[in-house]
């Protein structure tokens, strides 16, 4: 018998393969195999998503520093809990496109205050289309990626902790963003239910997940409180003038190519 991943040689009594360390699979796939996969990864009480969700908030450098030193059996592989994140992400903007679209839409006392405001002769809010921001959504996460990879890695090595290359910031980062697109997905979509407003709710979940990266970066270096915060504050200056710069070229070409459409 042979591996199906690796084609190793295998005994008949072995449940894992010895070179690539994939699960031998030899029953036909079935309701019930199906139903067992999906509760080892995600319903039981020691299922890796779960753990992988916990210790990033308990002991985000366990997780982070665990995978860039080589533990990738314990939790979640970065790209597969990044992946994840995105679907809820998608499931999040599929709710509010087809059963929510109202949560988008601005209150009429804001409108009504855009229309009081000082030299304003035409409502900039009339013919607003909300479904131009949560189209592009996922991309935006995407792009987001790099860009804080970027920002801490420089960082960081200006400062003199070259401990990590840009590649172990990239990682840090998607652990980091996958984090809080779930947290923000998760919120978001309880919003929508309880009938709260989005808009307000959503904005505030701003402040808290950039707080998050403050205390993931503390964990990981080991610094004291004020470098910590110093370090942080570069990062975030840095990355929003990147991020910044990266938002205007997409606009730039969505608008040269006529794709531009942030009012219907």
């Amino acid at each position: 018998m042979n591996c199906k991943n690796c084609n190793n040689t295998l005994k008949v009594t072995q449940k894992f393969c010895d070179e690539c360390g994939a699960k031998i699979i030899q029953n036909r796939l079935q309701p019930k195999v199906l139903a067992q996969q999906v509760n080892e990864q995600f319903i039981s009480i020691d299922n890796k998503f779960l753990r992988t969700f916990i210790d990033l908030f308990r002991q985000p450098d366990t997780v982070i520093i665990g995978y860039i030193n080589g533990t990738r059996k314990k939790y979640i592989d970065v790209l597969q809990y990044f992946a994840i994140s995105l679907t809820l992400a998608g499931i999040q903007v599929f709710l509010l496109t087809t059963f929510f679209k109202e949560a988008l839409e601005f209150t009429p006392d804001f409108i009504k205050t855009m229309e009081n405001m000082p030299d304003q002769d035409v409502n900039p809010m009339a013919g607003y289309n909300p479904d131009f921001f949560t189209k592009y959504q996922g991309l935006l996460y995407i792009l987001g990626v790099p860009v804080s990879a970027l920002a801490t890695w420089l960082v960081y090595y200006i400062f003199g902790n070259k401990r990590f290359n840009f590649t172990e910031h990239l990682v840090l980062n998607l652990y980091y963003s996958a984090q809080i697109i779930i947290i923000t997905a998760v919120f978001s979509i309880l919003f929508l239910v309880t009938g709260m407003n989005y808009l307000i709710v959503s904005s505030l979940l701003g402040l808290p997940t950039f707080i998050y990266l403050g205390y993931v970066l503390k964990k990981i270096f080991k610094e004291d409180f004020l470098n910590t915060l110093a370090k942080f504050l570069i990062v975030m200056f840095f990355y929003f003038v990147l991020y910044g710069i990266i938002v205007m070229i997409i606009f730039l070409v969505l608008f040269l190519s006529g794709n531009l459409n942030i009012y219907k």
